[in-house]
């Protein structure tokens, strides 16, 4: 018997924060969405090709669940062998905004990355 899946619609967010954070807590969620903004439609392939990070069992459950709370959208093509697209659902481009300005601030701070914390240097 498969894993029942829940969308993070369920839960019962503490604060407007909360609820809108549990919708893209997954380490690639935030990820697949920016490349999805950039090309509008992509195949499982081509989003693995940008992440290389990433897992192919990882991927497919990161979607999953976008896909489950309505963030992005799959259509499976009728055709041997099967074709599937990705693209951003309504409330996934309303995310743009906000991804726009992570980047802009990742682009801002990115000397940050890998290097130790200022707690880390006292000790």
């Amino acid at each position: 018997m498969g894993k029942v899946r829940h969308s993070n619609f369920s839960r019962n967010p503490g604060c407007a924060v909360e609820a809108a954070i549990s919708l893209i807590d997954g380490k690639w969620k935030c990820v697949i969405i920016f490349h999805l903004m950039e090309e509008e439609v992509l195949r499982f392939n081509e989003i693995r090709r940008r992440i290389p990070g990433v897992t192919q069992r990882m991927l497919t459950n990161q979607l999953r669940d976008l896909e489950a709370d309505g963030l992005i959208e799959r259509k499976v093509y009728a055709q041997v062998p099967p074709k599937v697209e990705y693209s951003l659902s309504e409330l996934g481009r309303s995310l743009q905004p906000i991804l726009l300005a992570l980047k802009d601030w990742g682009d801002t701070h990115i000397g940050l990355f890998g290097k130790p914390h200022a707690s880390a240097d006292a000790a």
